[in-house]
């Protein structure tokens, strides 16, 4: 028993010095790796700008003055995360949404397209003699004709030969039947008819101006020729169309070929008739491939009877895929992607009871109705925003967190040659600071001065719309001079005053550089930068009404780009006519 006893106290006492001899150690090796992972997340600011932040003390890029630590997040984020209020998130209107395989019962893929004539029914009306237009009955471009309405009368010294010849051949067909009939042969070849040789023959009188009837029936898409104008022989005199049936061409991206077929049923709308839909085949693929928008033409006939399609017409089709390997594709709707060059990423909310966000990067299928596949990048339950997007961007640009433009996290640039790195205004996540995710506080006559140049803007925008440079170089001038006149005393709060004067500089570098350079494609990439700095001042002052930040995957060189637009409509001032309707709407800055 008294063994027991003495080996129970050994034990005791050896614990006890243990504790004594390790236990402190390991607090202090504790404290030591906290220390060390405090060091290795610490960042450096500038106390006079608060934007800059850096991993390793230094000097400030701008004022030269020496950088600060920078109060770590006492909220426990990660160096790529930040948060917002519940304010900002009802103001801005975020909302987030839990994704998850979704069954695809109705995979169909949304093309855009347009209304064309039906070439196979068009047809050139032309002279098959030479010779002089004395009458023409075609009044105007749009007008139905018939076959065999009388169109034009000509006067033709060859003709008026010919039928001299015909007359004299006439009285010697039973001595010489060859020359008779060769002469009546060059006459049909001319396209006059059997009725009209025979009465020139049985009458022996000639006519001086000889009728021209119509071959086909359709309407005048092109007059080519008017009154007393001189013709050759085979020249076009009009062009007619048939509109009985029309063409619907759409634009089918380079990933998305594999998904058609000939033969498959398209579901077309329009605006023209809202609630109507109407049925049609695919017709016709176009085996080449445009180099320029990287699309194919798909081909659909219209029976177009009642005369409802009209040539220009925009439509819309929805054709179900042909095939699908996969009964369930994790999908996420299209209003929650951002794309900058061949980056596509969504802000995914990394806390389900805190509004903290964190950018990712994903990898993106087809598009399927208003959603996208996604093919990398996030999973079943994932919660990502999915309205607001844009908003929840400019607030991690404002924080210096990594960014649809900003891969690093940190300064950002305009990134464009020529034009100066000016950070963006920051915000450093300590209590001495406000929180600038919320619309600043401004006044009326502010957000009326910022509206005129808005209303610049959009004039700028029209102008590239119609492919003109010249005129986008005056627009561009106008738009400096509103800029000018905008009032930065009427920005009482120093926050505020920042804000514009690092936006106001970037928009004016824009601006200029558009207006020196008659380059539509030099323009139109710092068109660019100045749709970009604008969006975010609007989000941050707001002018009194609603604005659409709409984007085109396939602009600058299939890198993307943005613009703002007063109307929900798609108008691309990207490409000009070619692919006018190319984009969609991303964003609804209230």
């Amino acid at each position: 028993m008294k063994k027991y006893i003495i080996y129970t106290g050994i034990l005791a006492v050896g614990l006890l010095l243990g504790w004594f001899f390790f236990g402190n150690s390991s607090t202090k090796e504790t404290e030591h790796n906290h220390s060390e992972t405090a060091e290795t997340n610490q960042k450096w600011t500038c106390s006079m700008h608060p934007q800059i932040m850096q991993s390793e003390a230094g000097d400030c890029p701008i004022c030269g003055m020496d950088l600060i630590p920078a109060a770590i997040s006492s909220e426990g984020l990660l160096a790529d995360q930040f948060k917002l209020t519940e304010n900002a998130m009802a103001l801005a209107n975020i909302q987030t949404s839990i994704i998850g395989n979704t069954r695809t019962e109705d995979n169909a893929i949304k093309l855009s397209g347009k209304i064309v004539e039906n070439e196979k029914t068009n047809a050139v009306q032309v002279s098959y003699f030479s010779g002089r237009i004395e009458g023409l009955n075609v009044n105007f471009t749009g007008e139905n004709v018939h076959k065999g309405q009388l169109l034009a009368t000509i006067y033709s010294p060859e003709l008026y030969a010919a039928q001299q010849e015909l007359i004299t051949a006439a009285s010697l067909k039973e001595s010489q039947p060859p020359l008779y009939k060769a002469v009546r042969n060059k006459l049909k070849l001319w396209k006059l008819s059997e009725n009209q040789i025979n009465q020139i023959e049985t009458s022996g009188n000639v006519k001086e101006n000889v009728p021209v009837y119509a071959t086909v029936s359709g309407t005048v898409s092109e007059k080519l020729v008017e009154q007393g104008d001189y013709i050759k022989q085979g020249q076009p005199l009009l062009k007619i169309a048939n509109f009985n049936t029309v063409w619907a061409n759409f634009d089918v991206y380079e990933n998305q070929i594999g998904l058609f077929k000939k033969g498959q049923e398209v579901s077309i709308t329009t605006n023209a008739y809202a609630n109507k839909k109407f049925k049609a085949k695919v017709d016709f693929i176009d085996p080449v491939l445009d180099t320029k928008t990287r699309t194919v033409k798909l081909r659909v006939v219209l029976n177009n009877k009642d005369d409802a399609f009209k040539p220009g017409m925009f439509v819309e089709g929805k054709i179900k895929r042909s095939t699908s390997s996969k009964e369930h594709v994790l999908t996420i709707p299209s209003t929650a992607v951002l794309w900058t060059g061949e980056r596509s990423v969504v802000y995914i909310k990394t806390n389900p009871t805190q509004p903290v966000f964190e950018i990712r990067r994903i990898t993106l299928g087809n598009k399927i109705a208003e959603n996208y596949e996604v093919l990398e990048g996030l999973s079943n339950g994932d919660e990502i925003v999915t309205n607001g997007t844009f908003t929840v961007d400019a607030a991690a640009q404002l924080q210096g967190k990594k960014s649809m433009m900003n891969k690093g996290g940190g300064k950002t640039t305009t990134g464009h040659e020529g034009h100066l790195g000016v950070e963006e205004t920051a915000s450093v996540n300590n209590e001495n600071h406000s929180n600038i995710n919320e619309r600043l506080k401004v006044s009326k006559s502010f957000q009326n001065q910022l509206k005129v140049v808005l209303n610049e803007y959009i004039k700028l925008k029209d102008a590239f719309v119609r492919d003109d440079s010249n005129n986008a170089m005056e627009e561009s001038k106008k738009l400096v001079e509103s800029l000018s006149k905008v009032d930065m005393k009427l920005l009482m709060d120093k926050e505020a005053h920042n804000h514009w004067m690092t936006l106001e500089k970037e928009i004016k570098i824009a601006a200029i550089s558009i207006s020196n350079t008659s380059d539509i494609k030099e323009q139109r990439n710092h068109f660019k930068s100045l749709s970009l700095h604008l969006a975010k001042t609007i989000q941050l002052f707001g002018v009194n009404e609603n604005v659409y930040y709409q984007f085109c995957p396939m602009a600058d060189d299939n890198n993307g780009a943005y613009w703002l637009s007063k109307e929900q409509k798609v108008i691309n001032p990207y490409f000009g006519d070619t692919m006018l309707t190319c984009g969609e709407v991303k964003q609804v800055i209230k």
